[in-house]
């Protein structure tokens, strides 16, 4: 199984990059492509920017990493409530390639942050329109507390709870 995993933020040290990262070496036998959403860096999207440039190279090349995939992994960011603007475009500018930018795939959809809401908003607003895009939504889950939840030496969960929770819903991708 090709599991594809990203961060939907921009940020060098993020750390729902390591919740992704985690939760996708969890699959036993995955091989697992670990995505960096900075390398598909695009101007601001307009319909303007779209007629006078057409739809550019790096939306097109993550909407084929998802189509090369059997399975998404998506950890979401939450900066004020919502998605964050480096993901918004890259999917605002792929969105455009075809609207049923996750094609159908089984999709995990996490996030997390330092405090005690663990960007469970923007989670909300991911699973609550991922139909629209053709996720096929296997499972959701907000960590709250990250440093207190997860080791950043040992990139361990360290919760029991929470591990207990990723591998359920790692299990339902098979």
């Amino acid at each position: 199984m090709k599991v594809l995993a990203f961060a939907a933020s921009n940020s060098e040290n993020s750390i729902n990059h390591k919740l992704a990262d985690y939760t996708a070496n969890l699959i036993p036998d995955a091989d697992v492509e670990l995505l960096n959403i900075n390398d598909f860096e695009m101007p601001i999207y307009s319909i303007q920017r779209e007629v006078q440039l057409g739809k550019p190279k790096q939306a097109q090349d993550f909407y084929d990493k998802i189509t090369e995939a059997d399975a998404l992994i998506i950890s979401f960011a939450e900066h004020n409530g919502s998605y964050t603007a480096a993901y918004k475009n890259l999917f605002d500018w792929t969105s455009r390639i075809d609207m049923k930018v996750y094609q159908d795939k089984p999709v995990l959809m996490l996030a997390t942050s330092p405090g005690p809401g663990g960007a469970s908003s923007v989670l909300g607003s991911a699973v609550g329109s991922a139909t629209y895009f053709a996720a096929d939504v296997k499972g959701s889950l907000s960590v709250p507390n990250f440093f207190d939840n997860f080791d950043i030496v040992t990139n361990q969960v360290v919760s029991v709870e929470i591990k207990a929770a990723l591998l359920a819903m790692v299990s339902k991708l098979k």
